[in-house]
């Protein structure tokens, strides 16, 4: 886990989008959580273009992104329509 993401935020996160600190398996949870490592990872690649193994940790976990988000709109798209407006997120 990288240091810009502390047990504390994660937690926060999880109880946000999650419904409890403690359901960390929530579709919702999980996406917000990569949504807030792709925002840190894309702001740190601006100031270090060069950082390889930082672009493909990025790659991949925009891809899990929208392996999730893909399940949460075949399964329910109400929330998954609610989970782009509160994240901001492009589709």
């Amino acid at each position: 886990m990288a240091t810009y993401l502390t047990s504390e935020k994660k937690e926060e996160i999880f109880a946000e989008y999650g419904g409890s600190a403690k359901n960390t398996g929530s579709i919702e949870g999980q996406v917000a959580l990569f949504t807030y490592r792709i925002q840190a990872l894309s702001s740190h690649l601006h100031d270090n273009h060069k950082d390889n193994s930082c672009r493909k940790s990025l790659l991949s976990l925009v891809g899990k992104r929208k392996r999730l988000l893909t399940y949460m709109a075949k399964k329910d798209i109400n929330k998954y329509r609610e989970i782009l407006e509160k994240l901001k997120i492009r589709k």
